[in-house]
Parts: C-alpha cells; structure tokens; sequence
C-alpha cells in the first residue's frame, strides 16, 4: 500500500471539521465529556486528539466520569485484563445513566477493532450508543452528529489502514508532548494481536512530523515522546527510504530540550541509530527495548526474529555508545510450553542486563494469533509463581542498579506535586526514572537541576541546586 493512498485527503478533514461545527449547534448536544484511556502512549495519543474533536464540538472537560455528558472509552485489548477492565466500567454507566438519562456513552479504540466485537457490541451492550474502531477515528464528529440525530446506536468498524494529519488535540500536558511517526505493524509476533487492530505499518512523511515538532517547539514544549509501534522501521514505503535515525537527527536539530521514543523492536535496531543517539545534542540516554524472553527456542516460537545471542550484542553496544544509558524492557511469563529451564533463561538474562526497569506479564492469550491455538498453556498456579520470582529478581537489581545516580547531579522535567508531600515535586530523569525533590506548583513544567541524595523504592530523591 502506497502512502498516497493511506493519508485521509485534506476534503474528508474539512468534511469532519463540518459535521464537528454542525453538532456544535444542535439544541440537544452534550455540553462535557469524559475521555477514558486504557492501554499505551498511543492509545493516550488518541484520547488527546479525541478531546481535541470534541473541544471543536464545544464541550468541555468534565472533572469526573459520572458527571460528563458524554463518555468515551478508548480502549485496549493487548491483554485480557485491560479487556475485561475496560467492559467493567462500561457497564457500571448502565447504572449511572438511569439517573442522567441523556448521557452518551461511546466505546472506541483497538478493542472495538477485534474481530466479532463490533457484533457484540450491537448485541450485549445495546446501552452503548456509539462504537468505532481505529480506522474510524478521524470520524468522530459524523458518527456523534449521525448518533445524536438519529437516536439509535451507531457502530463502525473499518478494516483499512489510515493516517490522517492534523486533527485538533487538547494535550495533557504543556510542557511535554506525544509525536506519532508510524502507526501499524508489521511484525506478527505469534501473541500480539496489534497487527491485526492497528493494522499494518504505515509512516508518516517526515515534512509533516518536522512540522508538527516544529509547532511544538515553538509553543514551549521541553519534551516530546516520539510514538510508534516499532519506530525502527519507520520509513518502510515512503519515497526517498527516510529511516529512524535519520529523521531522529533532524528532530534533535530543532533544540526541543529532551527527545525520547518508543518502542524499538531489537531486530531493527541498527548501528545508525545507535550513533545518532550517542551524538545527539538532546536525544536523551535511555532506551526501551523490549526482549520478552531469554530463551531462544521461545523467542522463535514467538516470531521475534533475534536470538539471546542478538539481543545482548545489541545491548553491548547501546552501553558502549552511551555510558550509563538507562535501559528498559518487556517480559512475558509462561508462553505456552515455556519450561522451567527456559523461564531461567530469562532469569539469568535479567541478570545479565540488569534493566532499570521492567515491564512484566503473564502470557495472555489473543483470539486470532497464532499463540492461542498453541500446545502446552501453563497453569495458573505456575504462571503466578514464576511472575513473582521475576518481579522480585527485578526489584532487587533494579535497587542495585540505581544506586549508581546517588551523588550525582540530575535534569528532572517537574510532572506534578509529589503524592506525598506538597512541599515537594516529581518528574523523570533524563535516564527516565522518577525523582522527587523539595518544590510547589510553580515549578511543574520547568527542568529543576538537582543532586540525587537517596534511593527508596525504585524512586531517587534529591536536593535542588
């Protein structure tokens, strides 16, 4: 599939931006809304321009879910919890709705995208008066403008692959953004379902990102988060073959203070970028680079396309490129077959890393991927045992591997009062690990230098200089 004909033309945009302005003036439109997000920055970056559709339609924030006229749930299905979370509060606005009666309530994102669940929507949840999947959500404004006219539930789920440039955001934050680069992917590992609800990968041409960052530099953002599924990949099918790095130096040029992304697949990760990093003025030195086994005979059967082996050397080169980068991963427990002797394999890779920080799972199966329909499930009880022993490994040595900030100086981005104190703030490093120092409101947002003084529980806290 050709860019060209995956980019949202500039005439279906004006076409939503007046539907968007035709529900404004409805008599009987919802005057706040409530946007609910599960899942990943990407899926935080959909609720951003969620709300920034909706502000077009003149509504308003509402402080609370249950007070909102309109709700919407951006959801996720990566993992059944989230799933089954994400269905737990639908239903419990069934009740809430029999006292605000006019309520609206909406169902979005990568869940609605699974196959048969837009039917189940239609056929469970008659309560839910408007759903649509990922392809859809440029759409906003006609759906709700067809949902509020008609009075009947609305649902549509679209299986094409779409980038559409552009649309209104309202970001959480004003100091610190979400850029998406690429959307999609391509990888089919045999227990994700992303390919299959996100679609397949599909980059943005890098004139329009430069842009975008370049709007975002100007309004004061000191950070920005640069999205992907796999943004390794980035520029696969677009004219002139653009990769990552590439477009990483050109970001980096622009002299937005701190620059981060995620998430990067191991076996795209290529020496270029790696030198790009560690030349970097404002790149900053951390990297999320998930391994999810140890084992290379599991990591085959989950299509990952590197060994142990690949991932170490990977690894070994980040470290010595850049000295004391901060290093964090993802890790599935109990793949079907998983044994014993290969749990220990991610075990002693965990030991050999030593990762600041560890995203840990329990192997959760996807209807529709290849890993659900395999032999060998492992049982609940052994699955909960050994997600233990890993958390607990990890604990330790992330206490160990964090000691090495103590007495020296570090540049936090101020993200809010600390829950502790409110004679104190807290934000992230530049190696992405929380730190709390002595602060007011006044300072979130600004970049505070300080002196780690102390660790406790995963958390550094300083002294301000």
């Amino acid at each position: 599939m050709q860019h060209a004909e995956i980019t949202v033309p500039q005439e279906e945009l004006a076409r939503q931006a007046e539907f968007a302005r035709s529900v404004k003036e409805l008599p009987h439109r919802p005057e706040s809304y409530y946007v609910v997000t599960y899942g990943c920055q990407m899926n935080a970056h959909d609720s951003e321009k969620i709300a920034g559709m909706l502000e077009t339609m003149g509504m308003v924030p509402a402080e609370k879910r249950e007070e909102a006229d309109f709700v919407i749930f951006n959801t996720c299905c990566v993992r059944e919890n989230a799933e089954r979370r994400a269905l737990g509060n639908v239903t419990w606005l069934k009740e809430v709705r029999k006292q605000k009666p006019d309520m609206v309530i909406a169902v979005c994102g990568c869940m609605i995208q699974e196959p048969g669940m837009a039917e189940i929507i239609l056929r469970k949840y008659k309560f839910v008066d408007l759903a649509f999947g990922t392809a859809n959500l440029h759409r906003l404004p006609e759906l709700l403008y067809e949902t509020l006219n008609s009075g009947k539930q609305t649902v549509q789920v679209e299986d094409r692959d779409v980038i559409a440039e552009e649309l209104p955001i309202r970001r959480l934050r004003k100091d610190a953004a979400y850029l998406t680069i690429m959307y999609g992917c391509d990888n089919f590992c045999s227990y994700c379902i992303v390919p299959y609800v996100r679609g397949r990968e599909r980059s943005r041409d890098p004139e329009s990102i430069l842009r975008e960052a370049e709007g975002l530099a100007a309004s004061g953002v000191k950070e920005i988060m640069l999205l992907g599924q796999n943004v390794n990949s980035y520029g696969k099918g677009l004219p002139g073959n653009p990769t990552f790095a590439g477009l990483l130096k050109r970001i980096d040029g622009l002299g937005i203070p701190r620059i981060r992304f995620m998430t990067s697949h191991p076996k795209d990760m290529s020496d270029e970028l790696i030198e790009t990093m560690a030349e970097g003025k404002h790149i900053l030195p951390q990297f999320h680079l998930p391994v999810q086994s140890g084992n290379n005979e599991i990591l085959k059967k989950m299509n990952r396309h590197y060994t142990r082996e690949q991932y170490l050397e990977r690894v070994s080169k980040l470290r010595a490129a850049i000295p004391g980068i901060g290093l964090s991963t993802d890790i599935i427990v109990s793949f079907p077959g998983e044994t014993e002797a290969q749990f220990e394999d991610t075990m002693s890779l965990v030991r050999e890393v030593r990762f600041d920080s560890a995203f840990t799972f329990i192997y959760s199966p996807r209807t529709g991927t290849k890993a659900a329909s395999m032999e060998g499930m492992i049982p609940e009880a052994v699955s909960a045992e050994r997600i233990q022993r890993l958390i607990a490994l990890q604990e330790q040595l992330q206490q160990e591997t964090l000691k090495r900030f103590v007495g020296r100086e570090e540049e936090i981005l101020v993200e809010g009062l600390s829950r502790r104190s409110r004679l104190a703030v807290s934000g992230k490093g530049r190696h992405a690990v929380s730190v709390t120092v002595d602060g007011n409101e006044q300072d979130i947002g600004r970049i505070l230098k300080c002196r780690i003084t102390n660790l406790k529980n995963n958390t550094l806290t300083g002294e301000r200089i």
